[in-house]
């Protein structure tokens, strides 16, 4: 579905509504505490924090739409949400990160915030996304990173997570390698391959002494996809499984679905392409 089609059947086309002028922010968050992005009937979601840190903030009543959901305990250093304000509030660009900060959390930041077209959409306007993962390699984990990374003991096979990380360049049926939101059964989310398919451009492996990075640039990704990818390359590099049976995840049809999940403190949102 196009973008056009995705908005005529939303309304997301109309912009904002009357009175009203469309911002764009950048939000950054430890998400250790939080419930994930997508506000909640429960609350604790950070989407809840800044609709409430708006109002506290302007007495304006708005819904801060995030580019992308994340889970609970993913952190981001660039989430890019908009919202809808009265243009009475003739507050610069400086004032609304200063006066929505004020009333947010420590563990929630607004980054920037300025004017945006009226038909920008946070959400159906991204074209890609990079996601950086950190894995912890000492036995002894730095206090400073309790809840930042995914600490793994023992050695691991670094050409044989090249090789598999290398695999994943391209365009893929992640079907595997993804999860189930609930809203359509299994067997029919393994029959459309259309709703499942992405292209990763570009996969990074970097090394800092204990600290090992794994960063991926796609188009798009799927429900807890970082995570399982991520998790089915540290089986083979600690030697559990092997080269071959990651990549018949991507090109298998008949392959089982991994349920190998990496932790949520690991994953990071590093931005969001337009």
């Amino acid at each position: 579905m196009s973008r056009s089609d995705v908005e005529s059947r939303l309304g997301l086309n109309k912009g904002p509504p009357p009175g009203h002028r469309r911002l764009r922010l950048v939000v950054a968050y430890c998400g250790t505490s939080w419930r994930g992005w997508q506000g909640l009937a429960i609350s604790g979601g950070i989407q809840d924090e800044l609709n409430a840190a708006v109002l506290k903030a302007t007495r304006a009543v708005t819904v801060v739409h995030g580019s992308g959901r994340t889970d609970a305990g993913v952190h981001a250093l660039a989430q890019v949400a908009h919202m809808d304000v009265p243009e009475s509030l003739r507050m610069s660009d400086e004032a609304w990160v200063k006066s929505i900060n004020a009333c947010l959390p420590l563990s929630i930041r607004i980054v920037e915030v300025s004017a945006a077209a009226p038909t920008f959409h946070s959400r159906y306007d991204a074209r890609g996304k990079v996601y950086r993962y950190r894995i912890w390699r000492s036995p002894l984990l730095s206090p400073f990173e309790a809840d930042r990374v995914w600490q793994i003991h023992g050695p691991l096979d670094m050409e044989a997570l090249k090789i598999c990380m290398e695999s994943l360049v391209g365009t893929h049926n992640f079907v595997r390698l993804s999860a189930n939101r609930g809203d359509m059964p299994e067997t029919l989310r393994r029959a459309l391959p259309e709703k499942t398919t992405r292209t990763i451009h570009r996969v990074n492996l970097r090394e800092d002494g204990d600290l090992l990075e794994l960063e991926f640039e796609g188009d798009g990704f799927l429900y807890k996809m970082v995570r399982l990818i991520v998790g089915s390359l540290m089986l083979v590099a600690r030697g559990r499984s092997t080269v071959n049976w990651f990549q018949e995840l991507l090109t298998n049809d008949a392959a089982a679905q991994s349920n190998q999940m990496a932790p949520a403190a690991g994953l990071y949102l590093v931005r969001v392409l337009y």
